[in-house]
């Protein structure tokens, strides 16, 4: 304990010991343990941010058509087939949100898409990799990250359906790694006695989460991790095709974008960045060039990202070793004040530290572009009504001849 004090003494932070004695051992113990995995380089950076938002020189960047991706499909599944074979292959589900804004507070991918019968969004994932085990002869590793409020409920759920038919041994629930919150000062907020205001540390904390559980020592052969989210349904996972078009590119990473509809659609877009690969979000792009276009009559910059990533793992380990950059963000955070009392505040009071896969990617330091057709490959749920809802995902679905 004296060493505890002398640490927080050091940090500036003695505040947050205010009714210790007054915890039980167990609640005192993980509150240590909350307390000795602090990453202070990263609390640290609310005094002096890294600047994220200045942008080099941008470019459009090659990829991957559809036609040519048609020509030599049979050349790439059977690479990415024989990658899958040899267990080089893994699935990342990242998969720790919470259903709110459809109305739900269980974890999101337990929400029911079906009509005439239940339809789970973790159902479909499933049933996407399990098309691809089928073709390929061979069960892909599932990583799936859950967070601190949802992994009980996650585990439970697939339990209770027997992993809708996925083999239970080729599977691993990993916990999002969570990040202290500070006020405007720097000091560290609470949520109650003895338990700090944590928060999910991004989606680019998902490696080194992984890592850190352990996740990954049952099967030493992977090279390859296929990173994507669980709110898209029609996301086909493990897609020998873009595994195997990403290892004849020679490049570390893939990913599976979309074109665009039309210049402000609101989708980041792959491209270039000083040479490097680079996602510019739809707010970043100025006018002249969201409009700008190619030779051939179509955008320059019209690469929309979906969030499905093949990443290499000999890379992921090498970034690994360096330090993502961490977004200091601005945020309303519940917490417990000195005088006891529960604040919601009612404006942004203090900062969250976040990584984002998008960093991930330029420091991969190549990425091929892989173009799926949006109405097989695109159906995202963030709303529960309007665009990217359930009520279009359902019709797509439905035009994918998914009975409902």
């Amino acid at each position: 304990m004296k060493e505890l004090n002398s640490l927080l003494s050091e940090k500036g932070q003695t505040h947050i010991l205010q009714g210790f004695d007054d915890l039980s051992a167990e609640e005192q113990a993980r509150f240590i343990a909350e307390i000795e995995n602090i990453d202070w380089a990263t609390v640290a950076l609310w005094k002096q941010p890294e600047d994220l938002s200045g942008k080099g020189k941008i470019e459009p960047i090659e990829g991957l058509s559809l036609g040519e991706i048609e020509r030599r499909r049979e050349e790439f599944f059977a690479l990415g087939a024989e990658a899958i074979r040899k267990g080089k292959v893994a699935c990342v589900l990242l998969a720790g949100g919470q259903g709110t804004r459809l109305g739900s507070d269980a974890p999101k991918g337990m929400y029911d898409v079906g009509v005439t019968h239940p339809l789970y969004i973790f159902e479909m994932q499933i049933r996407n990799l399990l098309s691809v085990c089928k073709a390929c002869g061979a069960s892909v590793p599932l990583f799936i990250m859950t967070s601190d409020k949802n992994d009980a409920a996650t585990k439970a759920f697939f339990k209770a359906h027997s992993y809708f038919g996925y083999p239970e041994e080729f599977v691993r629930f990993f916990r999002q790694e969570m990040a202290p919150s500070v006020d405007f000062g720097g000091k560290l907020l609470l949520e109650d006695r003895g338990k700090l205001a944590l928060s999910p540390n991004g989606n680019g904390g998902w490696y080194s989460s992984l890592k850190r559980a352990g996740a990954d020592g049952d099967f030493p052969a992977i090279e390859w991790y296929n990173v994507y989210g669980v709110d898209n349904v029609l996301q086909k996972s493990a897609d020998p095709v873009f595994i195997g078009a990403t290892i004849a590119s020679g490049m570390n990473s893939g990913a599976k974008v979309v074109r665009k509809t039309e210049p402000h659609e609101k989708v980041g877009v792959l491209c270039l960045e000083d040479g490097k690969p680079s996602v510019i979000e739809y707010y970043e792009m100025t006018e002249e060039r969201a409009s700008e276009r190619g030779a051939d009559g179509n955008l320059a910059y019209s690469f929309g990202v979906i969030l499905n990533y093949l990443l290499s793992a000999r890379r992921l380990e090498e970034i690994a070793r360096e330090r993502i950059p961490v977004h200091v963000v601005k945020k309303k955070i519940p917490h417990l004040a000195e005088d006891g009392t529960f604040v919601r505040p009612d404006r942004e009071n203090g900062y969250k530290f976040e990584t984002l896969i998008l960093d991930m990617i330029r420091l991969m330091g190549s990425c091929l572009p892989f173009e799926v057709v949006r109405e097989r490959e695109f159906a995202p749920i963030k709303n529960k009504e309007g665009v990217d809802s359930v009520e279009s995902a359902r019709k797509l679905l439905q035009e994918n001849g998914v009975t409902l």
